[in-house]
């Protein structure tokens, strides 16, 4: 059990499966992909191979690769090692990376719900914090960063109604702290598409379902938000393959990313081309479901109905 990687020669691919939580930890994951971008390039442009690399700093040529696509945390002095190597004398440049690489291991605010936060989610909490923008579309249940309280309860409770009280407190506090980015100073553009059913399958009593509903209500009114519902009058829709997230990201040398949720892992991909099916997928979601008036309306039909 381990990572599958999927990365495309000649692009900064980055996309894995994680299966166990052994990914990165709570340090800044943005900053470790930006900087391992950079060393990327830095290497190829000198013509150095990763096994190269890799001896100069008395590392293997795959702690290189790992380094490259940020899944690791950085020592100072490899960074420095390698940008000899790299010859990158200028002390400017020197200083920018290595200060990138310091920013890159200082521990991010998930940190400390470590003991219910599995490690392929980490980077996604990473991810998500860092977007600009956030386009979901969800269909089993309202996306985690629209539900309230008493809703994440139900759905955790219902995914894992074995565990501890206090284990359900601690992930639904996890839940309930992510959605703070939506509110913050640097706030991402959430763009959500919610299936019908998503809507129409009960959590909790009829007091949660209704409390919900007038949250979605309430949210989509914010500038920062865009919601809607694709209805079962509508029929089949652009999003038969499931649930999606697509991250996009203020940094220019960020390619957006599409994540995929699994029972035990995750799939991120930025893969142009794949990225490209999932954007014409949301956009035919947008563009058939409807708008976020017409969907507050239909918000309020379905409160009138419980």
């Amino acid at each position: 059990m381990g990572r599958v990687e999927v990365v495309a020669a000649g692009e900064s691919a980055w996309s894995w499966e994680q299966s166990r939580a052994e990914g990165p930890g709570g340090g800044s994951v943005v900053r470790r992909i930006l900087l391992g971008s950079q060393l990327r390039r830095l290497r190829e442009s000198r013509g150095i191979t990763r096994e190269a690399a890799g001896y100069s700093i008395r590392a293997s040529e795959s702690k290189i690769s790992r380094m490259e696509l940020g899944r690791v945390s950085f020592k100072a002095r490899d960074v420095e090692d390698l940008l000899t190597l790299y010859g990158v004398a200028d002390d400017s440049e020197r200083d920018a990376l290595l200060g990138l690489a310091k920013e890159a291991n200082v521990a991010g605010w998930w940190h400390s719900f470590g003991d219910v936060l599995p490690g392929w989610f980490q980077t996604y909490i990473g991810l998500e914090g860092a977007a600009s923008l956030i386009r979901i579309y969800e269909v089993q249940f309202v996306h985690g960063l629209l539900q309230t309280e008493s809703y994440a309860h139900a759905v955790v409770t219902r995914g894992m109604p074995d565990a501890p009280r206090a284990e359900i407190d601690r992930r639904v506090a996890l839940r309930l702290e992510r959605q703070k980015t939506l509110v913050s100073e640097r706030a991402p553009h959430l763009h959500a598409v919610l299936d019908e059913a998503a809507l129409r399958r009960p959590y909790g009593d009829r007091a949660v379902m209704q409390a919900q509903l007038r949250h979605l209500i309430e949210v989509s009114e914010h500038p920062n938000i865009t919601l809607q519902v694709m209805p079962f009058s509508f029929g089949g829709h652009a999003g038969e393959s499931g649930a999606f997230t697509m991250l996009r990201f203020p940094e220019s040398d960020l390619s957006d990313i599409v994540y995929l949720e699994q029972l035990t892992s995750a799939l991120y991909l930025d893969k142009r081309e794949e990225v490209a099916q999932y954007e014409r997928v949301m956009r035919r979601l947008t563009e058939d479901s409807p708008d976020p008036a017409e969907t507050r309306d239909l918000l309020r039909g379905l409160l009138q109905l419980i």
